[in-house]
C-alpha cells in the first residue's frame, strides 16, 4: 500500500540557456512552477504522512526565488537541469519520486530516477 503526494510552490527567477542560439539565450524570466511528487508507505495516528506545511517550507527555502539563476548554479539552468537539481535537494530530506519544473503554463520538464 502507498500514497503518492503532490505538492506545487512557484518561484520567480531570470536565467539565459548558454550555448543557445534563438532568443532564450538573452537573459528574460519565469515564474516557474515545480511539482514535487512524494511516495510514502505508512500514514501516522493522525492519518497522514507528511504534513504539506512541512514540505512547503521546506520548498521555499531551497527554491531560488528572485535570483538570476545562471550566477547561482554551475550548470545551465534549463527546465531539465532544474528538474533534477531539485530532485536531488529534496531527496535529502522527502521520498522524492518525481519533480516537474514548469517555465510556463505551457512547457515543463520532469525528473525522476524511475
Amino acid at each position: 500500500m502507498s500514497w503518492e503526494l503532490v505538492v506545487k510552490q512557484k518561484f520567480s527567477a531570470a536565467h539565459f540557456l548558454e550555448n543557445y542560439k534563438g532568443k532564450c539565450e538573452k537573459m528574460h524570466g519565469h515564474t516557474f512552477q515545480v511539482d514535487v511528487y512524494l511516495r510514502v508507505n505508512k500514514l501516522d495516528k493522525v492519518g497522514i504522512s507528511i504534513d504539506f506545511k512541512n514540505i512547503m517550507e521546506y520548498l521555499k527555502s531551497v527554491l531560488p526565488d528572485h535570483q538570476v539563476l545562471n550566477e547561482i548554479f554551475d550548470f545551465s539552468p534549463s527546465a531539465e537541469n532544474l528538474a533534477r537539481h531539485f530532485f536531488h535537494l529534496i531527496k535529502r530530506k522527502y521520498p522524492v519520486s518525481k519533480v516537474i519544473v514548469w517555465e510556463s503554463e505551457n512547457a515543463a520538464a520532469s525528473y525522476s530516477e524511475e
